[in-house]
């Protein structure tokens, strides 16, 4: 158990040391042809592990639910476990999307963890740009995968991070309706 925690603890400081190292590298300087362009996060191109379909969050209607998560994270496990039941109960008017945001894991592992457990709605690995924007909006709690960080993007765009801590489906969805 110690072991799990310091593997927990060990990837959130490395994630964290990442994002500040990144903003200490100096950026290319953009040639007088080029434009750099900030991306918001919902419109980052992501391809669904399962499908291979390529889609953006800003691609769906709200309510959207996303989660950060990563394989290793018992918690995030349980929290699929509980997007599951919301989906079971309220079908389709809701988006479900798991984003992977551990810069050490890639497709394979989770596509490897959604068919290990049977899970169903959009999976992508979320780029470093994308997370590192995630963050600067959220703070690093998004990325803090044993915290089970959950986005709600309302209809009219709105989005915000859920309370800390597994949440079950009925308080998902009573945040939903509450919230949007």
């Amino acid at each position: 158990m110690h072991i799990k925690k310091n593997i927990g603890l060990a990837s959130i400081v490395l994630i964290v040391f990442l994002v500040l190292l990144s903003g200490c590298v100096e950026n290319e300087t953009a040639t007088d042809n080029e434009q750099t362009e900030s991306v918001d996060w919902r419109d980052v191109e992501l391809t669904d592990v399962r499908t291979g379909e390529v889609f953006r969050i800003s691609d769906f209607e709200g309510p959207i639910l996303v989660e950060s998560f990563a394989v290793w994270c018992p918690t995030c496990l349980q929290q699929q476990k509980e997007m599951k039941k919301l989906i079971e109960t309220e079908g389709e008017t809701i988006t479900h999307i798991s984003l992977d945001t551990d810069p050490n894991e890639d497709v394979d592992a989770v596509l490897d963890h959604v068919q290990r457990n049977d899970l169903d709605w959009y999976f992508a690995v979320a780029p470093t740009e994308m997370t590192e924007d995630m963050i600067d909006e959220f703070g690093v709690e998004v990325v803090n995968a044993p915290i089970a960080p959950v986005i709600l993007i309302c209809e009219d765009g709105e989005a915000r991070l859920l309370g800390r801590g597994l949440k079950s489906a009925d308080e998902l969805n009573d945040e939903v309706a509450e919230g949007c």
